[in-house]
C-alpha cells in the first residue's frame, strides 16, 4: 500500500511538472507548435480546461485556474506522500494540507497584485509611456486592483493616484504578513489533533 501511494505521489509530482512547463509555453506564442508541446497541451489542457469551466477564475485579463488547478494536484501529492511516509493520514493532516494549499495560492495571487502594484507605482514616477503594450497590460491589471482596495479602505473619498498605489500595497502587504501567520498557526493546531 505504502509503494502505491509513493507512486500516486511522484506522478502527480511529475504531472504538475507538465502543468508548469505548458503554462510558461502559453506566455511564448512562437512555441505554440511542435510535437513536444503537442504532447504537453494533449497531456494537461483536459485538466486545466476542466477547471477553466467549472469554476470562473478570471479577473480581469488574468486567469488565475490554473493556480487552483495546481492547488489541488498540491494537495493531492502531499497527502499522498504522507500516506507513503506515515503509512497513515488523518483528517487534521489532511485539512492543515489543503489549508496550506489554499494559502500557497492565496499568497502567489497576493505576490502577483503586489508586484503589479510596485510595476504600475514604477511606471507613474518614471512617467512611462503606458500606451505601450507591457505597461497598457500592467494597467490593465491594477485598475481594478487599485479601485477595489481603495473602495475598502478610502470609501468614496478622493484620493490622489500615488497615495491609493502606496495605501493599497501597504494592504497587500499586511494580508500577506497576517495571513501567513495566521495559516501556520492553524496548521499547527490541526497537525497537533492529528498527532
Amino acid at each position: 500500500m505504502v509503494a502505491v501511494f509513493r507512486l500516486l505521489s511522484m506522478l502527480l509530482w511529475i504531472y504538475s511538472l507538465f502543468i508548469i512547463i505548458r503554462i510558461i509555453l502559453t506566455w511564448f506564442s512562437h512555441m505554440q507548435r511542435g510535437r513536444f508541446v503537442e504532447f504537453i497541451s494533449r497531456i494537461t489542457d483536459p485538466y486545466l480546461n476542466w477547471w477553466r469551466q467549472k469554476f470562473n477564475l478570471r479577473v480581469g485579463v488574468l486567469d488565475i485556474s490554473p493556480i487552483v488547478a495546481m492547488a489541488a494536484l498540491s494537495v493531492l501529492q502531499t497527502i499522498c506522500s504522507t500516506i507513503a511516509i506515515q503509512g497513515r493520514i488523518s483528517l487534521g493532516i489532511i485539512l492543515a494540507v489543503c489549508l496550506s494549499a489554499i494559502w500557497s495560492a492565496a499568497s502567489f495571487v497576493l505576490g502577483f497584485c503586489l508586484l503589479v502594484l510596485v510595476l504600475r507605482f514604477v511606471a507613474y514616477i518614471g512617467n512611462s509611456n503606458m500606451y505601450a503594450p507591457f505597461w497598457s497590460i500592467v494597467d490593465t491589471i491594477s485598475r481594478p486592483l487599485l479601485y477595489r482596495i481603495n473602495r475598502i479602505i478610502f470609501g468614496n473619498r478622493q484620493v490622489r493616484f500615488v497615495t491609493g498605489i502606496i495605501a493599497s500595497a501597504a494592504v497587500l502587504i499586511v494580508v500577506w504578513i497576517g495571513g501567513r501567520f495566521l495559516i501556520q498557526l492553524l496548521a499547527a493546531f490541526l497537525l497537533g489533533l492529528a498527532g
